[in-house]
């Protein structure tokens, strides 16, 4: 009887499972080695999957549409549509999707904006080899993260 107990729930294995699945991620940034570096920085992680980098906003919604990401690592200063209007497009579109900005600005105005835009998380680019791991991890767990530089200065 004991024995049984131990495996109770019954669907103890599935939690397990999902606690190994990896999060999607696209990355969304018009600067080709930035997008190179953010990409190579997140594959190196276990559990992480780039599934597609894009270089601006039209393509950005067009890719989070076909691949429901898990994650959307998006710049705000974009060609075609900026990060806000492609934030709201992947909300409407994609609601599964979780959308971390990462960008120059380093601003509270900005984060505030970014989060009415369906924003997640911010990261200042300048913090993005420290923080973007955390940040991506964070987000994929429905958790806000906000750079702790802007953090700080709240």
């Amino acid at each position: 009887m004991a024995s049984d107990l131990m495996s109770w729930p019954p669907w103890r294995s599935v939690v397990v499972a999902s606690r190994t699945e990896q999060i999607r991620i696209l990355v969304v940034d018009d600067h080709e080695i930035i997008r190179r570096e953010f990409c190579a920085l997140l594959r190196a992680q276990a559990g992480f999957v780039v599934i597609s980098d894009v270089a601006n906003g039209e393509e950005a919604i067009r890719k989070a549409k076909e691949l429901q990401p898990d994650v959307v690592l998006l710049d705000i200063s974009l060609p075609r549509l900026d990060g806000f209007a492609v934030a709201r497009h992947v909300r409407k579109f994609v609601p599964s999707a979780e959308i971390l900005f990462v960008s120059q600005h380093d601003t509270r105005q900005m984060v505030r904006e970014a989060m009415r835009a369906g924003g997640r998380g911010y990261v200042i680019k300048l913090d993005a080899a420290a923080e973007l791991v955390p940040a991506v991890r964070a987000v994929s767990e429905r958790k806000q993260f906000i750079s702790r530089r802007l953090a700080a200065s709240a």
